[in-house]
């Protein structure tokens, strides 16, 4: 998880400049997770950005948003442009969270000359009032922030209708865990932690895409695995729930009822219909 580093306590949690200015967490080639939001006017390069699992080609110049929380890493090459990096706190208007949720949706947006050149004098005054600024200058900043926000908000497609690729992103990843024989931990808060959204999002993603609630198929995912280690291992009962995530393997044998209609001594024996 990487957190805003700015210069010192008295700094506003409001960053501007190069990939290469900013750092190699800027355009790092592993998965990470951000605190803050990100803006990045990408100018060139070649290679895709990877956001929530979903690949964007790089065609420049384009403009992206990242979220805080959301999974992202660069496969790139001669990455060039500027990244604009801030904290909730710092926004001028609340209106300016859901403009910027609706553009992570596509975090790789084209833009064509005029919204490039609008894009570029309205970010290099940014970095030189971030840079060079006088009195006042974290107002100056706050404000021309919310215009480049509210510009791209304008830009063709920002609000189009068609399913987030990042909501079906999140659910084909947490669809694929399902079908592991293993599929990691028993609770939905702790796959939206690694899927890097919240517990509500990832409900309502699968929920989107499948027509049944992430709760749904952990609970099926669970029993499969409680059945393949009654038929296949020499497990006890209690050894089998605490595999599963039960700590009370009474707790765990009323689960399996529930879900199966049958103890899981009468499921082992034989008593069961797939």
């Amino acid at each position: 998880m990487h957190r805003l580093e700015v210069a010192g306590p008295q700094a506003p949690p409001f960053v501007v400049g190069t990939f290469d200015a900013i750092g190699p967490l800027s355009h790092a080639p592993f998965p990470h997770r951000h605190t803050f939001h990100e803006i990045v006017h990408v100018t060139g390069g070649t290679g895709a950005h990877v956001v929530d699992f979903t690949r964007w080609e790089l065609r420049p110049p384009l403009l992206g948003v990242v979220e805080p929380g959301q999974v992202h890493h660069w496969d790139v090459r001669r990455l060039t442009g500027v990244v604009v990096v801030f904290t909730d706190d710092f926004l001028l208007d609340p209106a300016d969270r859901d403009i910027l949720r609706g553009l992570s949706e596509q975090p790789c947006r084209p833009l064509d000359e005029r919204a490039h050149d609008r894009m570029s004098r309205l970010i290099a005054e940014l970095d030189e009032e971030f840079r060079h600024g006088g009195p006042g200058a974290e107002s100056v900043l706050r404000a021309l922030l919310h215009v480049l926000i509210v510009r791209a908000g304008r830009l063709p497609g920002a609000s189009g209708s068609r399913k987030p690729a990042r909501v079906q992103a999140v659910a084909a990843e947490f669809a694929r865990r399902m079908a592991r024989p293993d599929p990691g931990p028993w609770s939905v808060r702790e796959h939206a932690e690694l899927l890097g959204v919240t517990p509500g999002h990832l409900t309502e993603a699968v929920k989107a895409a499948t027509g049944r609630t992430a709760a749904q198929l952990l609970r099926e995912a669970r029993t499969r695995e409680a059945k393949r280690f009654l038929l296949h291992t020499g497990l006890t009962v209690r050894q089998v729930a605490n595999r599963v995530g039960f700590t009370d393997p009474a707790y765990f044998c009323r689960f399996f009822r529930r879900e199966t209609g049958l103890s899981p001594g009468d499921f082992r024996r034989g008593i069961h219909h797939d």
